[in-house]
C-alpha cells in the first residue's frame, strides 16, 4: 500500500495480530446473531492486507457466521417464545419476521438462501426456520451454501481487482473507517430507540 493512514495502519496491525483470524470468527458469529451490519465492511479491508491466506480469511469468517446462524437456529427452536421475541422486537423487524414465516413455508430454502446472499440481516431466517421447526440440515446446507458464494466470490473479486483494491482502500481508508463506525453507532441508536 502507498500511504500509511491511521486507518490502514490500524487494519495491518489487527491483520498481523496472531489473533485477528479469532476474531474474525467471534465477529462474524456475532454478524450472523446480534450485529444486523454487513461483515464484508470489515472482511474486504482484511481480504486485501492477506491476499496471501483470502481462502483462510473467507473460510473462517464462513465457520464464524456458520456457528453464529446454529446458535440462532435454536434460539428460534427451543427460546422463541422468550429470547426470540425480544430479539425481533429488539431489532424492529417483526414485520418482516411474519412476512418471511410465510416465505419460508412456501420454499424454505429458497427463502434461506437469498437471505443469506442479500444483506438482508439473516437473523430473521435463523430464528423463523428454527421456530418453524424447518429442518436444520437444509437450513445449514442454505446458509452456509449462501454465504460460501458471498465470501468466496468476494475473494476471488478481491485477488482479481489485485492491486487495483489496494489503491482504492489506499484512498479511501479513512473515510470507510468512519463510515464503519457512524453506521454502526447510528444501528445500535435506531435499534436502541426505534
Amino acid at each position: 500500500m502507498t500511504k500509511n493512514t491511521k486507518t490502514q495502519q490500524w487494519y495491518q496491525k489487527l491483520a498481523s495480530s496472531p489473533h485477528a483470524l479469532v476474531l474474525l470468527f467471534f465477529l462474524s458469529a456475532m454478524e450472523a446473531t446480534l450485529l444486523p451490519i454487513a461483515l464484508e465492511l470489515v472482511l474486504v479491508p482484511y481480504m486485501v492486507l492477506e491476499r496471501k491466506r483470502i481462502w483462510l480469511v473467507a473460510s473462517v469468517a464462513l465457520a464464524g457466521f456458520m456457528a453464529g446462524a446454529v446458535g440462532g437456529y435454536y434460539i428460534g427452536f427451543a427460546l422463541f417464545d422468550t429470547a426470540g421475541e425480544w430479539f425481533i422486537s429488539y431489532l424492529s423487524i417483526q414485520d418482516y419476521y411474519q412476512e418471511f414465516q410465510e416465505t419460508l413455508k412456501e420454499d424454505g430454502f429458497v427463502a434461506i438462501f437469498l437471505v443469506g446472499v442479500t444483506p438482508v440481516p439473516f437473523q430473521v431466517a435463523m430464528l423463523a426456520a428454527g421456530a418453524g421447526d424447518y429442518p436444520l440440515s437444509l437450513f445449514l446446507f442454505a446458509a452456509g451454501a449462501a454465504r460460501a458464494l458471498r465470501y468466496y466470490v468476494l475473494a476471488l473479486i478481491v485477488l482479481w481487482l489485485g492491486p487495483y483494491t489496494e489503491r482504492l482502500w489506499g484512498k479511501y481508508a479513512g473515510p470507510v473507517g468512519w463510515s464503519i463506525l457512524i453506521l454502526a453507532g447510528t444501528m445500535l441508536l435506531l435499534t436502541q430507540f426505534l
